[in-house]
């Protein structure tokens, strides 16, 4: 239960960082140069929690 919530909230975390950097590269600026790093960074979460959650031993969470 806990694991699909978790994959349920990242997924709608991802997004709404999405829709973000949509309008700060429509509005320019820094705003454009902002949201190339955001989308990397804040759309990452969903697959560092997968990753985490389909580790088989505790080594597998930190060496790769």
């Amino acid at each position: 239960m806990v694991k699909k919530d978790l994959q349920e909230r990242t997924l709608k975390f991802s997004i709404r960082i999405v829709n973000l950097c949509k309008f700060l590269r429509e509005n320019g600026g820094t705003g454009y140069d902002i949201s190339k790093q955001l989308i990397r960074s804040g759309t990452s979460i969903g697959a560092n929690v997968e990753e985490a959650q389909n580790a088989e031993s505790k080594p597998d969470l930190f060496i790769k």
